[in-house]
């Protein structure tokens, strides 16, 4: 749903409504526009800005950033994409050496990386300084941190502690080396001295330990102690006596190293702690740059212009498109507004482009006074406090409104907030409803706009508002081009000029018969029928014989197909597929009343299948009572058939 909303001023105690701006930014696209806008940026936060950008309502900063995408634009130009980052997690890092945490290499790492990004784009800016672009001069708020960045990456490599870090580390590197090596020569020693007892001849490491393989039966043979076996249990891994007490120091070796690695580490973050507040002032800079920069790139994408700003309520957009049309189809579109002329009245046909065009103007606007560079060849942009919308089709199952509900509701909420600086933009004005009261409501909400004073662009058929529209002194019509043989619009618009709906000029180039266009005609136009309206024989409607609808028969039962079924005769039941007796013949319906085990069901004929004939099963003159009636029954008959029974009565079962 398509609703109306108000965009609240950008001051700091004021922060604008973004639930309230977001239907609007859908009706303009704007919210597209931020998406291509918001790829260009790589920080977090310049991409969370750029989603919440609304409309600036203070010229001077409006023109700063607009000055600051003009510049940015030129020195990517000049210079190519500026070397940004997105400085993920660098925030943190910093946050986390300043509660006194011990970042880990890789951590300060990321530190080293984030500050050789700051250094690239220092000195990128200081080479734009050539062309004096003031953006430029803002690598005097970058601070490289250069003895951090080279303490880190000298003590720092792949993620480690380098060796030559300290001289104490790099002593006991040294020192383990040695003793790694003394161990290996040890188990190697046993190995060839015990060469019988041996499944193999190399050592390896199992949990940790330098072990040699021993065969299980020679376990006792070797000195020293079992580490592990094989899967197979016959070889025991073993870890020699001599290797063991080499190996308890090299463990402490190890200690001490760790123990050194862990205060280098140390140093390093607290150098890191110590710099968290230049650091802070560089991400926040590095984010005000990408923001800025994502202008320029953006502007550069769809070859954008800086519009002149104004707050005189004038309005002028020379060749302007939309910038999420290709620009190679994309048929501009002039017009102007303010001064003398207040709002402009759009007529033409169907698919004619009107909507595409009161949204370029819109789109245009919203742009420039978000700070972007606007997709046109000129343009003097005003100051607009709100950008109020109703466009498209604002039907509502779940509220219970109608498409015309919807739009009357909107409008009214335009007109509960409309002023003087407001841009209003209103799609098939008047249209959902009674085409004569439909029109009185248009010119209604037209009169309302006028006296508010808002600027506002709206489309219309109605042939009653276009002379509205001409009548009035600070409103003007115009028109969308169209050519009535090719039925194709030409998408150009044309001040001053009303324009037609052409339906009939279309319903005659689709073949509709000359006698419907007249009758059309006198329909529309009564006695005032205008110039050119002689549409002469026109095409033939022949009509074609569509398929028929087959209705249910009900014609009357084939009676010999139901009384091929006798008393006792074994049925099948379907769709159950049981099997029944049958008790009696058809009724005139088709109708059987079958036995089945433990109740009588009643069932048409074509649900049944004959399996065993009576005529089969019983003798010529057998009483069917035996199986269909209850003993009681039987009884009473019988006793019936000889002599009056008193009270008497037979009763059936169903």
């Amino acid at each position: 749903m398509i609703s109306t909303e108000k965009v609240t001023p950008t001051h700091p105690k004021q922060q604008p409504g973004h639930g309230l701006f977001t239907n609007t930014e859908r009706s303009l696209e704007f919210d597209k526009i931020k998406a291509i806008w918001a790829s260009m940026a790589l920080t977090d936060q310049a991409k969370e800005r750029i989603f919440s950008a609304v409309p600036c309502l203070c010229e001077n900063e409006l023109l700063a950033r607009l000055r600051e995408t003009t510049q940015a634009r030129k020195i990517i130009e000049s210079w190519g994409n500026p070397p940004l980052v997105s400085m993920s997690g660098i925030r943190e890092r910093f946050a986390m050496a300043a509660k006194g945490e011990c970042l880990t290499p890789a951590q300060l790492e990321e530190i080293e990386l984030a500050l050789t990004a700051v250094m690239r784009l220092k000195d990128y800016l200081t080479r734009c300084r050539q062309q004096q672009i003031p953006l430029a001069y803002y690598d005097e708020n970058l601070d490289c941190l250069e003895e951090l960045r080279d303490s880190i990456r000298q003590q720092i490599r792949n993620g480690k502690v380098e060796d030559g870090a300290s001289r104490l580390l790099k002593s006991l590197r040294e020192d383990i080396d040695r003793l790694q090596n003394r161990m290996r020569e040890k188990a190697d020693s046993v190995i060839r001295a015990n060469k019988d007892c041996m499944s193999d001849s190399f050592c390896t490491f199992r949990n940790g330990r330098l072990c040699v393989p021993v065969k299980k039966e020679y376990k006792f043979r070797v000195s020293g102690s079992v580490i592990d076996k094989s899967a197979t249990g016959g070889t025991l891994f073993m870890e020699p006596t001599a290797v063991a007490k080499i190996y308890e120091e090299l463990e402490l070796l190890r200690i001490e190293a760790e123990n050194e690695e862990r205060r280098i580490l140390y140093v390093l973050t607290g150098l890191a702690a110590d710099q968290a507040p230049v650091m802070e002032q560089n991400i926040s800079m590095i984010e005000k740059l990408d923001f800025i920069f994502s202008k320029g790139k953006f502007s550069l994408e769809y070859d954008g212009t800086e519009p002149q700003i104004n707050t005189d309520r004038k309005l002028v957009i020379e060749e302007g498109r939309h910038p999420l049309m290709d620009k190679k189809v994309c048929v501009p579109l002039s017009l102007e507004l303010g001064g003398q002329v207040q709002g402009m009245v759009i007529t033409g046909p169907n698919t004619g482009g009107k909507t595409v065009a009161i949204k370029t103007v819109a789109l245009n606007a919203l742009m420039a006074q978000c700070g972007l560079h606007v997709a046109c060849r000129g343009a003097k942009i005003c100051m607009n406090s709100q950008y109020l919308c109703d466009i498209g089709d604002g039907q509502s199952l779940s509220e219970n409104l109608s498409t015309f509900s919807a739009h009357i509701a909107n409008v009214l909420e335009i007109l509960r907030h409309v002023d003087r600086e407001s841009l209003v933009i209103m799609d098939e004005l008047g249209s959902g409803t009674d085409p004569t009261e439909g029109m009185g409501l248009a010119i209604a909400i037209l009169e309302e706009l006028r006296e508010s004073g808002a600027m506002f662009l709206v489309t219309t058929h109605y042939p009653e508002v276009k002379t509205y529209a001409q009548d009035q002194k600070n409103v003007i019509n115009a028109r969308m081009t169209f050519d009535k043989e090719s039925l194709k619009p030409l998408y150009r618009l044309v001040p001053g000029e009303a324009g037609e709906s052409c339906a009939l000029y279309i319903a005659r180039k689709l073949g509709m018969p000359g006698h419907m266009l007249r009758t059309a005609v006198k329909a529309a136009y009564k006695d005032q029928i205008p110039d050119g309206m002689d549409f002469g024989e026109g095409g033939t409607l022949a009509r074609e014989k569509g398929p028929g609808i087959q209705k249910r028969k009900q014609g009357a039962i084939k009676q010999e197909d139901a009384d091929k079924y006798q008393p006792g005769d074994s049925v099948m039941v379907y769709p159950d597929k049981k099997i029944g007796i049958v008790c009696g013949k058809a009724d005139p319906k088709g109708v059987l009343q079958v036995q089945l085990p433990g109740k009588k069901i009643w069932i048409n004929h074509k649900r049944v299948k004959l399996v065993v004939a009576a005529e089969k099963l019983y003798p010529e003159d057998y009483d069917f009572s035996i199986i269909f009636d209850t003993v009681e029954n039987r009884k009473l008959r019988h006793a019936m058939e000889r002599k009056h029974v008193e009270n008497g009565a037979v009763v059936l079962e169903e």
